[in-house]
Order: C-alpha cells, then sequence, then structure tokens
C-alpha cells in the first residue's frame, strides 16, 4: 500500500512541476496547487504516525475531493 502511495505521491509532484514550467497560460496554477495538494495527501513519511490526527480513510476523501474539483479547474466556464 505504501508503494502504491509513493507511486501517487511522485507522479504528481512530477506533474505539477511539468504544470509549473510548461504551461503557464490559463488556470494551470490552480491544477498545479491540487497536484500538490495530491503530493502531500499520498506521500506515506508524512503520514506515518498521524501528525495532525488525520486517518487514511480521511485523506483518500480528501484526494477524491481534489479529483472531482478537476472539471471545475479545467472548464471555468462550465460552473
Amino acid at each position: 500500500m505504501a508503494l502504491i502511495g509513493w507511486i501517487l505521491s511522485f507522479a504528481a509532484l512530477l506533474g505539477a512541476l511539468a504544470l509549473r514550467q510548461d504551461m503557464p497560460v490559463g488556470d494551470s496554477a490552480g491544477l498545479s496547487n491540487m497536484l500538490f495538494l495530491l503530493t502531500l495527501l499520498a506521500c506515506p513519511m508524512l503520514w506515518r504516525d498521524k501528525p495532525l490526527g488525520i486517518s487514511r480513510a480521511q485523506r483518500v476523501v480528501g484526494a477524491l475531493v481534489l479529483l472531482f474539483c478537476l472539471p471545475l479547474v479545467l472548464l471555468p466556464g462550465a460552473s
């Protein structure tokens, strides 16, 4: 399970950094910020001892909220 967290964390981090460097137009900054938050939520090293009292289920729900907010960031005229 931790391996999946590491893979997801690195993929989100690299995606966020690529958005910051390669696509500085539009609302890519908002999408990049969402990916940075997903990186923090998925990193197993940060959440090993529950430093803020946040459980795994709460982190999964937070990641799902970020995922479901993606259409609002990509299509701002639709909301």
